[in-house]
């Protein structure tokens, strides 16, 4: 039999998980018929034994529960899916010249890591654990001094244990059976918080309060639609009655006139019973408002525009505005997205300065046209600067065969000497020549 207690200091201590704590518990001490097993860290039974997992309003926050928040969910399918549009690129820099290369390694992380993954899953699953749990895990498998495939890791599988300057991971497979993993065998891309084994989830510190009272509001909504979407309503009787009475009157008119399934129907009363109907009361209205503000909220804990998880009211302008908020975006957020991953990458899978890997950021371009155009123009040297691309190389991003002439770089000093030298036909005149 499993001890919750023992298992649940063992994974904050960075121990093996709570599959490999095996304690033999005595009828005598324990009543091992309400005894339960703990296998992954967000089972309702950790949550009970941390006791507070569970918000104010009342609704326990984790990963799954959050998830049911619509406002959660867009943040998180956001991040997840720019990291998994972004290609990742492999160079190898010699003499001052770097060239991109494509060995076995960009088809790992480009398309297929392992063989029931894509690589587009593989960089979603792996935001979307740190967004919900604070870390992502995805393990080298190794073919002697060669990489076989990456197989990604649920993060409630994984617990780490620092072992001097390294860490050692200890992974449950989905037998049960547990295997350690050596820090260089581990992509370990961590969140905000890093203390060394662990990162902070976004649910549990930045957005927690504003997620149980968003599944609050959710389930009351819920509720309200289910009763018919009706306003609240007061029965008067004139007479006297008893509680049986009031029960029986109850009962009847919930029976008949609430529920969704009822909205419409022609309402008749006992003779001497009015029927009055209540208006939106100040809290009903705060309840409105403050859904709106729950969005703003977890858009804020997760570090995205809340006008790009649907809030568009919280902006204060269109055009302008929501383009520079969007570019932020870019900036602020996922850049700092992408340097962990880049810096992961190369630490675990070069470790040295070359090759490397980096992220074409050209592709979030893809969308616009017009931004698209407008910068590879700038690469030619379209605004009379130079050119740091040439023609066939821009073509052959675009897949498109090359041109004769097109693998030259454009260079305003060449054109402006071509401007300035005489022609053939100028010196033919000064000196009087003629063709013979």
């Amino acid at each position: 039999m499993i001890n919750p207690i023992r298992a649940l200091a063992a994974m904050w201590a960075g121990g093996a998980p709570s599959t490999a704590v095996v304690e033999r518990i005595e009828p005598g001490g324990v009543d091992v018929e309400n005894s339960v097993t703990v296998t992954r860290s967000s089972d309702p039974q950790i949550i009970a034994v941390l006791g507070g997992a569970e918000s104010t309003s009342g609704f326990a926050v984790t990963p799954d529960s959050s998830m049911r928040v619509s406002a959660v969910f867009a943040a998180v399918r956001l991040l997840a899916g720019t990291l998994a549009s972004i290609p990742v690129s492999i160079y190898r820099e010699s003499d001052g010249k770097r060239e991109s290369i494509q060995p076995d390694l960009w088809w790992l992380l480009n398309e297929e890591p392992i063989g029931n993954w894509t690589a587009a899953a593989m960089w979603s699953w792996v935001m979307q654990s740190r967004m919900m749990r604070g870390d992502g895990y995805v393990e080298i498998v190794r073919a002697g001094a060669g990489i076989r495939s990456l197989r990604p890791l649920h993060p409630d599988a994984v617990f780490g244990r620092k072992v001097g300057d390294y860490l050692v991971y200890s992974v449950t497979r989905d037998d049960g059976s547990v295997y350690a993993v050596h820090q260089d065998d581990m992509l370990h891309f961590t969140g905000f918080g890093f203390n060394g084994i662990r990162s902070m989830s976004a649910i549990q510190w930045g957005a927690f309060q504003s997620i149980g009272i968003s599944l609050a509001a959710d389930t009351f909504s819920g509720s309200f639609f289910a009763n018919g979407a009706a306003p609240k309503h007061v029965l008067k009787a004139q007479a006297k009655l008893d509680p049986e009475q009031i029960e029986l009157l109850r009962a009847e008119y919930l029976k008949k006139y609430a529920g969704a399934r009822n909205a419409g129907t022609p309402m008749v009363l006992p003779n001497g019973v009015d029927l009055k109907e209540m208006s939106m009361t100040s809290v009903d209205a705060q309840l409105l408002e403050s859904r709106k503000f729950q969005i703003v909220d977890i858009a804020r804990a997760f570090g995205v525009p809340a006008h790009m998880i649907g809030a568009q009211e919280s902006t204060s302008s269109w055009g302008s505005g929501v383009q520079a908020q969007t570019l932020g975006f870019i900036k602020f957020s996922m850049q700092a997205h992408l340097d962990i991953a880049r810096q992961e990458l190369n630490r675990k899978l070069f470790r040295r300065a070359s090759p490397f890997v980096e992220h074409k950021m050209e592709s979030l371009m893809a969308g616009d046209s017009k931004a698209e155009g407008d910068y590879l123009r700038q690469c030619v040297g379209g605004s009379q600067g130079p050119g740091w691309m040439t023609i066939n190389e821009v073509r052959r991003v675009k897949n498109l065969p090359p041109v004769p002439g097109g693998d030259v770089l454009f260079r305003p000093d060449n054109l402006a000497l071509a401007a300035s030298e005489p022609s053939i036909k100028d010196d033919d005149e000064k000196t009087g020549a003629t063709d013979s």
